[in-house]
């Protein structure tokens, strides 16, 4: 025990560097595959035949493949039609692009859920669908998807980890890199697996108080 605590302090600080860029893709991908998957939503809730299908097909068809093979295409085979990105760039585009995609799916049931008649009466007072949307529904659409989205969070904090096989310097990263110069594994992936658990327990607390704090206010 106490040979785990004298290397844990000599690994930490090695290790901290790649839960700090663990962090910064996490947050980076979060906030665009948020934003897309927003975007895919509520294409697919606008009635509109032409703009629903496509972003049907799209979210479809990426949720149909593994995370890694995305991330594999954009970083290997993009260069080879011309985008060529950084592993780092290319590890939080592949991480939002997917999660966009389960992302969407969570919005979309949100939104489907809110009652047709809250709808109907803000079109009755002429309220345009993009003023509808912003002020009647996604408010009343985002206690709903609180829980799932919260569950998605933890899900891509989680998948963050494949980054690493495209050389980006994360928390996993860092903890083969160390394993392999010291070959003390179990001390060094026990680190690796609780600086994990060190995002993901507070992330459930925080979205779980603020899941609670929505239902009072009912």
């Amino acid at each position: 025990m106490i040979d785990f605590y004298t290397r844990s302090l000599e690994y930490i600080p090695f290790l901290a560097r790649g839960l700090g860029l663990t962090i910064l893709v996490t947050l980076l991908a979060l906030c665009l595959a948020t934003g897309l998957g927003l975007f895919w939503a509520l294409l697919r809730t606008s009635g509109l035949a032409l703009a629903a299908i496509p972003a049907r097909i799209i979210v479809e068809f990426v949720r149909g493949i593994p995370v890694l093979v995305i991330l594999f295409y954009i970083y290997f085979v993009a260069p080879e039609i011309g985008i060529d990105l950084t592993a780092f760039q290319a590890g939080v585009i592949g991480l939002a692009l997917t999660h966009s995609c389960y992302l969407s799916e969570t919005f979309r049931s949100g939104i489907e859920a809110v009652d047709h008649g809250q709808a109907e009466a803000a079109k009755s007072i002429g309220m345009k669908r993009p003023t509808m949307m912003r002020r009647v529904i996604l408010p009343q659409a985002f206690r709903i998807i609180l829980p799932p989205y919260a569950n998605n969070i933890v899900v891509l904090l989680k998948d963050s980890s494949l980054v690493s096989v495209i050389s980006v310097a994360d928390l996993t990263m860092q903890g083969k890199t160390l394993a392999y110069s010291t070959f003390d594994n179990m001390t060094v992936f026990t680190l690796v697996a609780l600086l994990y658990l060190s995002l993901t327990v507070p992330l459930n607390l925080v979205m779980r108080h603020i899941e609670a704090s929505l239902d009072s206010r009912r």
